[in-house]
């Protein structure tokens, strides 16, 4: 596996613990929030440019972009 493939995975998890931790639910819930809301690819289309800024800006989007896919966590 790439270095970068493997930063990119661990963006990923750590993001979803985040989102979690925010959202006060387990790491599995919002896994399977932010899948079922588009919230998984949300992270992997915009990587390059949310991996550059805070967890929080990143949970902050998607909260936002889940919640224009039908989500109704706040």
């Amino acid at each position: 596996m790439s270095r970068a493939l493997l930063n990119r995975l661990n963006y990923i998890i750590a993001l979803i613990t985040e989102f979690a931790d925010a959202h006060h639910i387990s790491a599995q819930q919002a896994y399977i929030y932010l899948q079922q809301f588009k919230g998984l690819d949300f992270i992997d289309k915009y990587y390059e440019v949310e991996h550059t800024g805070s967890f929080e800006n990143a949970v902050e989007d998607l909260t936002i972009y889940c919640q224009r896919m039908g989500g109704t966590i706040a």
